[in-house]
């Protein structure tokens, strides 16, 4: 009896212990050394598990300051003012603006309307690559720096055809950037548009490339555009569009908008092309550019590129060539579209003989055509252009 009292004595206050802690574990695991209470810090490793944002083999967040600290000092904010209306603009009518491009007179100020655009400083000589409509016009330009300094700019030349233009600032321990070479840029790349959009100071915005090449866009005369939809808007216009690494790979320069503000179409024109026109300005005075004076369009649907019209006295002229006749080669090669044979062309240095094989009248033709410069703001040798897309950026 003494036995089996103990017992049921022993095993009721184990069944007690088991249901107190039990509890204890359910209501106050804390108690135990457990999962606290309360909010509290977790761990390196259990944060990037809870964390959706991606890291790196090493556990470091993913970002790209490095590759926009790159670049973002070289941008500077282009304000102009000019005897050219931009109604777009008027919010600029501001006392701080005023004071930027201050020394005017009173006369001056009541005839001259101001705008904006972006730019970018390419050397430690302080020359500034910026597009042509941005500073088109303009009666006086004035640039601010990324670190608050701002410096009155002057123009080196300007290719129209292009639309970019190259100034000339004097100031003090410039940053600068390179234009990177762009043969290795792809679509799908992630890149970065820096700029003064709208005029609320830099900005950066995030895309990735849309396309690459694009031409017959009826932009400028030479196009061969990055296309993006990382945003651009009107201020934009003359800034860097970068990549993951902070190399400069474009020139921002306009939007396809109904509004005027980016709906993620927007082009640039390639570091190469800009790099071409700002060494032929610098060394020149103007881009120097091949042309044979004639208009070239497509041959409706049919193999080869039609002359439209040929210039009297030009060097398509001189070669034989005339209106109706079909280009099937250039210098061999097969020409496909108008704007890659304009690109040809314009590549080709002054002088030099090229020849093209083609047809009259279904017979087999060649011609020798002497290159010569081509005039400035000469678009002969241009396809007939639709009208410009609304929105372009400013």
């Amino acid at each position: 009896m003494a036995f089996k009292r103990f017992t049921r004595f022993v095993t009721s206050y184990v069944l007690v212990g088991v249901i107190v802690a039990i509890t204890v574990v359910w209501l106050a695991p804390e108690l135990l050394g457990g999962r606290p209470a309360g909010p509290t810090a977790i761990s390196g490793e259990d944060a990037a598990r809870a964390d959706p944002r991606p890291s790196s083999a090493d556990g470091q967040r993913f970002s790209y300051a490095d590759a926009v600290e790159v670049a973002a000092p070289s941008v500077v904010n282009i304000y102009t003012a000019s005897r050219n209306p931009d109604p777009r603009n008027v919010f600029l009518d501001s006392p701080a603006l005023d004071e930027l491009l201050g020394g005017m007179t009173a006369q001056e100020q009541e005839r001259l309307d101001t705008s904006l655009g972006s730019g970018l400083l390419v050397n430690a000589a302080g020359q500034l690559l910026t597009n042509h409509h941005v500073i088109r016009g303009a009666a006086r330009i004035q640039v601010m720096l990324a670190d608050g300094r701002n410096a009155p700019a002057r123009v080196i030349g300007t290719d129209p055809e292009s639309d970019l233009a190259v100034l000339q600032v004097n100031a003090d321990n410039l940053p600068h950037v390179p234009l990177a070479d762009g043969r290795e840029t792809r679509v799908g790349d992630v890149v970065f548009a820096i700029g003064n959009p709208f005029g609320v100071g830099q900005t950066v915005t995030q895309g990735i490339i849309s396309a690459l090449g694009r031409s017959e866009v009826g932009l400028t005369t030479f196009e061969n555009f990055i296309q993006t939809d990382a945003a651009i808007n009107p201020g934009n216009s003359g800034g860097a569009l970068i990549n993951a690494r902070g190399e400069v790979i474009g020139i921002n320069t306009a939007i396809f908008s109904d509004s005027g503000s980016s709906t993620g179409i927007g082009f640039a024109i390639p570091a190469d092309l800009a790099q071409s026109v700002l060494t032929d300005i610098v060394e020149n005075g103007r881009v120097i550019r091949g042309w044979i004076g004639a208009q070239i369009l497509p041959n409706q649907g049919r193999s080869g590129l039609r002359i439209a019209a040929v210039l009297p006295g030009g060097p398509a002229d001189r070669a034989g060539l005339a209106s109706g006749d079909v280009i099937e080669t250039a210098n061999g090669e097969p020409v496909r579209t108008v704007q890659g044979l304009l690109s040809w062309i314009t590549e080709q240095a002054p002088g030099r003989e090229v020849i093209l094989n083609g047809r009259r009248d279904g017979e087999t033709r060649r011609w020798e055509v002497e290159i010569a410069e081509r005039p400035t703001d000469l678009n002969g040798d241009a396809p007939q252009r639709p009208p410009q897309p609304e929105g372009q950026s400013r």
